[in-house]
């Protein structure tokens, strides 16, 4: 496993704020871009990361919110959601900045795991936003664009 670079919202913008296309094809480039960005998040402090975050314009994200519990997400779709909360995100793509956003409380996504196979997985409150905010950025959108408040003053505790 490698840890891979950031891209960096002002300076990775071509990057981040495209569009990343689907997986056709679970090949070991994949698995060891899985792994990697594994690997990344947990060495940046994230709970979350997409493919386009360190510059693969793909949709692929890892997500652990619990440890030792690393969610694997192919081409993820958001095929239900319920609820709503208010809470505070930060971005490892936004070092130091974090607003409050708004996000479904209850968020389901359908993806393939690293078999190729579809599942679906409920998540709640964390997970939900994360689920939100990671694939938000497979589409280009970054979570300051909908951000209640942006507070540049807060320590980094790390981010999605």
């Amino acid at each position: 496993m490698a840890k891979l670079k950031l891209m960096i919202l002002g300076k990775d913008d071509d990057v981040l704020r495209a569009h990343c296309r689907p997986v056709d094809q679970i090949t070991d480039r994949i698995i060891r871009l899985l792994d990697d960005m594994t690997e990344t998040m947990r060495a940046n402090n994230g709970c979350g990361l997409a493919a386009n975050q360190v510059g693969v314009l793909r949709r692929v994200v890892v997500i652990e919110v619990e440890e030792g519990n690393v969610i694997e997400l192919i081409n993820p779709k958001i095929v239900a959601m319920a609820g709503e909360q208010h809470e505070s995100e930060g971005c490892l793509s936004l070092p130091g900045r974090w607003g409050i956003t708004t996000r479904p409380k209850s968020v389901t996504v359908r993806a393939l795991n690293r078999k190729g196979e579809e599942f679906e997985i409920t998540g709640q409150d964390l997970l939900a936003r994360a689920f939100c905010h990671e694939l938000d950025h497979l589409d280009g959108k970054m979570f300051s664009d909908n951000a209640e408040m942006i507070d540049p003053d807060k320590e980094s505790r790390g981010g999605n």
